[in-house]
């Protein structure tokens, strides 16, 4: 049976494109293993609770055991990245910098496989010496980490050692993917190489939801792992505040106490009580959370391009829920509304009292809101649910395996 290793850097429950690679390819007869980093014990719980039936095992590097030792290589690990990080400002940039680097990298390889993907920052950062030990890799650009995040986050970041990490693994992996065809393409054109297989990041059909309006008044949802800067919520929120219909907003992720009250402000006193901030809950109980709503925000930014070229997890929760979508027409967005126009409408974030007219125009006509959450759920069915990309993923990673 051949054997894949899936290693990346973070939980599952907050990958959830990882934990749907190693799903599939334990159920098509792969012996799969995961390996990554275990640094949060709230998310390991969640971890537990995704393992329990999982066709596939997982290996993690410790660093949320209370033992002395474990403890002490935490603090120290994380003083020499913090010294790595300040070094970038002097032209040294070092993986370490990145986290578990060196813990990763040997983890891996003591880990027989006859086939490594790679996910995220510092597991591409172990694609050379992978290589240069004999293993073949496959590597899944989920980002473009080089061109990713705001200007000040970039600051603190290993650029260039990324970005030479992305086209060593554009040119020597026995296969590439990535969530869009405009991703894969401006990938292609950057680093050469093959273009990657664009797989998106859909998800399995979830129960047929119940038809919308299912609020009253309408609500919108918006949900990430985080809520913060430079995701459109500002924008958003100040075309909300002048519709005159009645509406919901809740926003679902973790979010910091200053920039909730910086949201807050932004909505007029009387309309305070419509805006709701939920908190994380786990993968399993996301897809029921998001059905409950009627218009599912999905609000990407031109900027980095990353952000610009993917598409991310929510349009397609959006659609497998049954929810009218409206998203920012980025590149990714575009490739998905441009196949199923009659389930969501793109919206223009610079304009507040343009966005604030579309907004007037679903939230007030129920029979408008129903007729594009049906056409979201039925795009969900016949062309975006992860059913559809599986057999892709399993022949792409069988061609990976032949000599």
């Amino acid at each position: 049976m051949p054997r894949i290793l899936i290693v990346t850097a973070g939980p599952l429950c907050r990958n959830p494109r990882v934990l749907k690679e190693a799903t599939t390819l334990g159920r098509a007869g792969l012996e799969v293993t995961v390996l990554t980093v275990a640094n949060h014990e709230r998310f390991e719980a969640f971890d537990r609770e995704l393992m329990r039936c999982a066709p596939f095992r997982k290996l993690a590097v410790d660093r949320v055991s209370r033992d002395s030792l474990t403890r002490i290589v935490d603090v120290a690990e994380r003083g020499i990245a913090r010294i790595a990080r300040g070094a970038i400002r002097l032209g040294f940039q070092s993986p370490v910098s990145l986290g578990s680097y060196h813990a990763l990298r040997g983890l891996a390889l003591r880990t027989p496989a006859e086939l490594t993907i790679l996910h995220t920052e510092i597991p591409f950062s172990i694609g050379n010496s992978l290589v240069a030990h004999g293993r073949r890799i496959a590597a899944d650009f989920e980002d473009w980490h080089s061109r990713d995040l705001l200007p000040a986050s970039r600051a603190s970041r290993p650029l260039r050692l990324i970005e030479g990490s992305e086209r060593f693994l554009m040119q020597r992996s026995a296969y590439t993917s990535a969530p869009s065809r405009s991703m894969a393409d401006a990938l292609a054109s950057a680093y050469g190489g093959r273009p990657p297989v664009a797989i998106p990041n859909s998800f399995p059909l979830q129960p047929e939801p119940r038809p919308i309006p299912r609020k009253s008044p309408p609500a919108f949802l918006w949900f990430s792992q985080t809520i913060g800067e430079g995701r459109g919520l500002e924008e958003f929120l100040k075309a909300w505040s002048l519709c005159r219909a009645p509406s919901s907003v809740s926003l679902l992720g973790e979010v910091s106490d200053s920039y909730k009250e910086k949201l807050i402000c932004l909505v007029p006193g009387n309309r305070r009580s419509s805006l709701k901030f939920l908190p994380l809950t786990s993968p399993e109980n996301l897809p029921f959370v998001i059905a409950e709503y009627d218009i599912g925000l999905a609000l990407e930014p031109a900027l980095p391009e990353s952000r610009y070229l993917t598409t991310t997890n929510k349009i397609f929760q959006y659609l497998n829920a049954g929810l009218a979508v409206l998203a920012t027409p980025t590149a990714g967005q575009r490739e998905v509304l441009s196949k199923v126009p009659a389930a969501g409408i793109p919206v223009d974030l610079g304009n507040p009292e343009v966005l604030a007219e579309k907004l007037e125009a679903i939230i007030g006509d129920p029979a408008r809101l129903a007729a594009m959450g049906n056409a979201s759920r039925q795009a969900a069915v016949q062309q975006f649910s992860w059913e559809h990309f599986e057999p892709l993923l399993v022949d792409t990673v069988n061609a990976a395996l032949k000599p």
